[in-house]
């Protein structure tokens, strides 16, 4: 049977259109055809309806049509695109069995997307296509245990595995590299000897820590990541940088920039032996001493903030930078620390006392005002019975603002090799390692660590640096493109984007994907990332399937 749409006209002019139902069948003088009925009265939707119905689709009640097992998906799709374009899965291949690199693959994309501890892991990937994607079973329990035994089989295999990371990364080798250390705190005792107590850049004075060195390239990739002990000074971790850097990656000719903790005499001395280049800011009294030794017309050309100045003593090179915005900071904050100190000062003198020890009263007031920063800035008496008297020290502090913004570089290039323009980008580069240790916090969380052992603390940042490393990839690509947004935050947004197998009454029959929003779909066109949700994934691994005619068709439900 079929249904025949018949158009008779009237005279009138009017044209009207009949739909029957009609039959074929056989007789001794060939096929005829006879109408069943005429459904021109029903509605355009049950027309519809019948009309597929004899082409032989089934149809369903719209409430018996639901999408099975729906799974978080965008940002994973995008991240196994990456795992794949830069052959990371190639690293692996002597890691453990084909599960365990599953599992650390796992670990390295939770990192992105949902960090958490590794019991947390099968809590996380609860809902989400974590496990397909990582070619693991779609019950995969992502039991602690087996987490940790993955985990430890980067032991051994780590520097040939960092190698060709560096590899890949940088073929013609790196010229420009950044190096600084941040602090990241235990909860807990944590393993010794690696976690002990020291400076903690976290605030965190009160949880032992370790110290994170980190080596990246100009746009954040990171090159290299060592863990030290959480009170090692920073003076005493460069010569063990470069000595592995230039074993491990081969480096000989490079610009090595870091900051002032680490520009200790006996590193300089140790890079200028191995005819390696640096650029290093000095710190404060080594500025305030040499501006003190310039002559009075060099002093006054330091108060415009806009010029750079260039300055050789005893055959090194030294270039003044700073800028209004620093000026206006540095300005800020001695006004602050003066004010602050006054009314301290005042507090005390307000306070009567019935018997006065004017050396013992002179030291609390003293350390009040270090406690404040301010005490280089008055000068201060208490005589025999309580009485104080005070002043600013007026020519110091005007002498402070004449220097106000300004900082200080070093560097053992010439000027042919390295202009000053140029001295000052490398310095302000550390801003890309600053923000690689603002994502390794925040984002990947590394921190507060909880590992007992000292393997695991190791391999615990070892997974966070790939993870660091995938996105660093990642994000010199978009930013290319002109995406600002950082990569973890987009690709916790498009976890948004689910699939799952569509149900039709007690069949689970295909998979589907939702509907990309709007604006995000405005952004994957701009990333280029539109073609990965062309279409939904296989049900193994992430490529798309194949376009194919359905059985049922459900964009249409009965009416009441």
């Amino acid at each position: 049977m079929f249904v025949q749409a018949t158009t008779s006209s009237r005279p009138h002019g009017k044209t009207y259109v009949s739909y029957l139902v009609r039959e074929s069948f056989r007789t001794p003088d060939g096929p005829r055809s006879r109408t069943i009925c005429n459904i021109t009265d029903l509605p355009v939707d049950t027309r519809e309806l019948i009309v597929a119905s004899l082409k032989g689709q089934d149809f369903l009640p719209a409430d018996q049509v639901q999408l099975h097992e729906a799974l978080d998906y965008g940002g994973l799709a995008v991240l196994n695109d990456a795992w794949s374009r830069f052959r990371l899965g190639e690293l692996f291949t002597d890691l453990g069995s084909p599960r365990q690199r599953g599992l650390l693959q796992a670990l390295i994309y939770s990192r992105l997307l949902f960090p958490c501890a590794k019991r947390s892991l099968a809590q996380k990937a609860e809902g989400t296509w974590l496990a397909q994607a990582c070619g693991l079973e779609a019950n995969e329990s992502f039991a602690e245990d087996d987490s940790y035994t993955a985990m430890d089989r980067f032991d051994g295999h780590w520097v040939s595995l960092e190698k060709q990371l560096y590899q890949r990364a940088f073929p013609q080798s790196v010229r420009l590299v950044l190096y600084d250390l941040t602090s990241v705190y235990f909860e807990g005792q944590g393993p010794e000897p690696l976690a002990q107590y020291g400076h903690s850049r976290d605030q965190r004075s009160d949880r032992p820590q370790i110290l994170l060195a980190v080596a990246t390239d100009t746009e954040g990739l990171p090159l290299h990541v060592s863990v030290l002990r959480g009170k090692r000074n920073d003076t005493q971790t460069l010569q063990g940088l470069l000595h592995t850097l230039r074993r491990r990656f081969g480096i000989r000719e490079a610009t090595f920039v870091f900051d002032g903790g680490m520009s200790r005499q006996i590193n300089l001395a140790a890079m200028d032996a191995a005819h390696l280049s640096y650029v290093t800011r000095l710190s404060a009294a080594t500025w305030h001493s040499l501006v003190e030794e310039l002559a009075l017309e060099k002093q006054l050309e330091l108060g415009d903030r806009r010029q750079l100045m260039e300055i050789t003593r005893q055959g090194k090179r030294y270039v003044i930078a700073g800028g209004p915005w620093r000026q206006q900071r540095d300005r800020a904050r001695r006004q602050s620390r003066i004010d602050k100190a006054q009314a301290e000062l005042q507090r005390w003198a307000a306070v009567k006392r019935k018997k006065v020890d004017a050396q013992k009263l002179a030291s609390q007031v003293g350390r009040s005002l270090q406690r404040l920063k301010a005490h280089k800035y008055f000068t201060y008496h208490v005589d025999g019975q309580g009485h104080w008297q005070w002043e600013r020290k007026e020519e110091l502090i005007a002498q402070e603002a004449q220097q106000d913004g300004g900082y200080l570089l070093h560097t053992n290039e010439s000027v042919q090799q390295c202009p000053g323009q140029q001295v000052l980008g490398h310095s302000k580069g550390l801003l890309d390692v600053e923000e690689a240790f603002c994502e390794l916090k925040s984002y990947l969380e590394v921190r507060p660590i909880h590992h007992r052992r000292a393997d695991r603390v190791v391999n615990h940042v070892r997974l966070c640096f790939l993870a660091d490393w995938l996105s660093a990839r990642l994000g010199g690509e978009w930013r290319a493109k002109g995406e600002t947004e950082e990569v973890p935050r987009v690709l916790r947004h498009l976890q948004i984007i689910r699939v799952g197998r569509l149900q039709m009454g007690p069949d689970v029959h295909r998979t589907v994907m939702t509907q990309v929003p709007k604006n995000l779909n405005q952004q994957l066109q701009k990333l280029g990332l539109a073609p990965l949700f062309a279409s939904p994934p296989k049900e193994q691994g992430c490529s798309p399937t194949k376009s194919r005619k359905p059985r049922f068709c459900w964009a249409f439900a009965f009416r009441e």
